[in-house]
């Protein structure tokens, strides 16, 4: 599938609104077999909170199925939040695949 700017800039959501409130821009520089690469510039320049944009954005394109990678040019999603992010999202989706294939087991926690 061949992905353009605009179609990473929607997928982004939430995050964009709070990007222009703090005069944040996303660049979408390269989109090539699915490795997006990305720069936070303008208000994140200089912004502690710019890693946690970067996680909320790697989060949200690392959902799509024909996103390989996300990548920050500007360094802004350090490893170990990439491989927090990366572990949550296998553990979400192991826990999805258990409950489709055991339907007949109580859901919730016993405290």
């Amino acid at each position: 599938m061949s992905l353009t700017a605009e179609d990473i800039l929607a997928e982004i959501g939430p995050v964009q609104d709070i990007l222009d409130e703090h005069d944040g821009v996303v660049t979408v520089l390269d989109t090539t077999d699915g490795n997006i690469m990305l720069s936070l510039d303008g208000g994140c320049n200089g912004c502690s909170s710019t890693p946690m944009t970067a996680m909320q954005i790697y989060y949200s394109l690392k959902k799509l199925e024909y996103i390989n990678d996300v990548i920050f040019v500007n360094g802004e999603l350090p490893e170990y939040m990439r491989t927090f992010i990366d572990q949550k999202m296998a553990k979400e989706a192991s826990s999805t695949e258990q409950v489709d294939t055991d339907s007949s087991q109580p859901r919730g926690e016993i405290v």
